[in-house]
């Protein structure tokens, strides 16, 4: 599985592949437009990712402000408020490959 891969998964099926980790199963959730699920996983998940994972979804769901406080959990830095979200969606998912 590669981001390309998720990605189209995300924007054509229903179910997220079964093998895939609880980081990128949330990601998949994100872009399959089902946010509540994809907040309620990444609070599950421990560490940078599962913080990282939350700083995504709340920037993507206009709360800047509490975005920039679970990038600074997560050890990243905030991207500008107006960053494009899809391509931060990618290097996300990239680096939990």
């Amino acid at each position: 599985m590669n981001a390309e891969k998720l990605a189209h998964s995300a924007d054509n099926d229903r179910q997220a592949p079964d093998d895939i980790a609880p980081e990128l199963h949330a990601m998949w959730l994100a872009r399959n437009g089902q946010w509540d699920k994809a907040h309620d996983l990444c609070q599950k998940i421990p560490g940078s990712a599962g913080s990282w994972i939350h700083a995504w979804l709340h920037r993507q769901e206009g709360d800047y402000g509490n975005a920039c406080y679970w990038y600074s959990r997560a050890g990243k830095p905030a991207p500008a408020a107006d960053a494009s979200l899809d391509d931060e969606w990618l290097g996300i998912v990239e680096s939990l490959i």
